[in-house]
C-alpha cells in the first residue's frame, strides 16, 4: 500500500513538473516571437528611406560637385564683339598703326568709312587712301598673311591677321603682290606688301588702298564675317 500511495503521489509530482516546463517553454517562445517581430520592425524601419533621411541628414542633401562649384564664378562674361569701346580703343595689334601707303601722311586722309557705297545699300566700312598707280603698300603692323585672294569686288587683296589672331587687316585694289609674298608669310611693320593699284570695282582713274581693320578671333577663319573698326582715327592719333 506504501508503494501504490507513493507511486500516485510521483506521478503528480512529474506531472507538475511537465506542466511547469510547458508552461516555460510557451513563454519563453511567445518571448521570441515577439521580440522577433519587434527587432524585423525596428530594422525596417531603420533602413526605410524616410528613417534614413530624419537619422542621417548628411545623405539628404549630398556636398556640390566640383564642377557645380567651379561654375560659380565671379568672372565677368566676354564682352561683345560690337562693343563700342573695343571700336574706339581698336583691338590686338592695332595700337601704333602705320599709314599703309607710304608717302601719305595723316593730314592727306580723309575718314570714308560710314560713306555709302552701292547706292546705298550698304557702309564702305574701310578706309580709301589716295595714292598713284605703283606706290607702295606697307603692312600696318606686324602679323602674318594669311590668305591672297584675288576677288571681282577687291581685285588683288591680302588678308594679315595681326599676332594676336584677333584682328585681320584688309588690303584691296592692289596692283601686284610684292615679290616673293605668301601666305603664312610673317611679316614685320612697314614691310612692302604690293603697290597701289586700281583692280576689282575700283575705277581706273582712282587708284587707291583700300584699307580695312576687321575685329575677330583667334578660331575664325579669314573669309567669315568680322566687325569693322574705323582706321581713320587710329591712322591719325598723335
Amino acid at each position: 500500500m506504501a508503494l501504490e500511495f507513493n507511486g500516485k503521489t510521483g506521478l503528480w509530482e512529474v506531472m507538475g513538473l511537465i506542466d511547469r516546463i510547458l508552461t516555460i517553454v510557451v513563454t519563453a517562445t511567445l518571448t521570441s516571437a515577439v521580440w522577433i517581430v519587434a527587432g524585423g520592425s525596428l530594422i525596417e524601419n531603420a533602413t526605410s528611406e524616410s528613417q534614413r533621411k530624419m537619422t542621417r541628414p548628411a545623405e539628404a542633401a549630398p556636398s556640390p560637385s566640383p564642377a557645380a562649384d567651379t561654375m560659380q564664378t565671379d568672372a565677368a562674361p566676354a564682352k561683345p564683339l560690337d562693343g563700342e569701346a573695343d571700336r574706339q580703343a581698336g583691338s590686338g595689334n592695332s595700337d601704333n598703326l602705320m599709314i599703309p601707303v607710304l608717302n601719305v601722311r595723316a593730314s592727306d586722309l580723309s575718314d570714308t568709312f560710314t560713306q555709302s557705297r552701292g547706292d546705298g545699300a550698304r557702309l564702305h566700312e574701310a578706309l580709301d587712301i589716295m595714292a598713284p598707280t605703283g606706290t607702295t603698300v606697307r603692312a600696318a603692323s606686324a602679323g602674318k598673311v594669311e590668305k591672297l585672294y584675288r576677288s571681282r569686288a577687291g581685285g588683288n587683296t591680302i588678308y594679315v591677321r595681326t599676332s594676336d589672331g584677333t584682328t585681320i587687316h584688309y588690303y584691296a585694289h592692289l596692283e601686284k603682290y610684292a615679290e616673293g609674298l605668301k601666305e603664312g608669310q610673317r611679316i614685320r611693320r612697314g614691310q612692302r606688301l604690293g603697290s597701289v593699284g586700281s583692280s576689282g570695282n575700283a575705277e581706273s582713274d582712282t587708284p587707291h588702298l583700300h584699307f580695312a581693320i576687321l575685329q575677330t578671333t583667334a578660331d575664325a577663319q579669314w573669309w567669315e564675317p568680322a566687325n569693322a573698326i574705323n582706321p581713320y582715327p587710329l591712322l591719325t592719333a598723335d
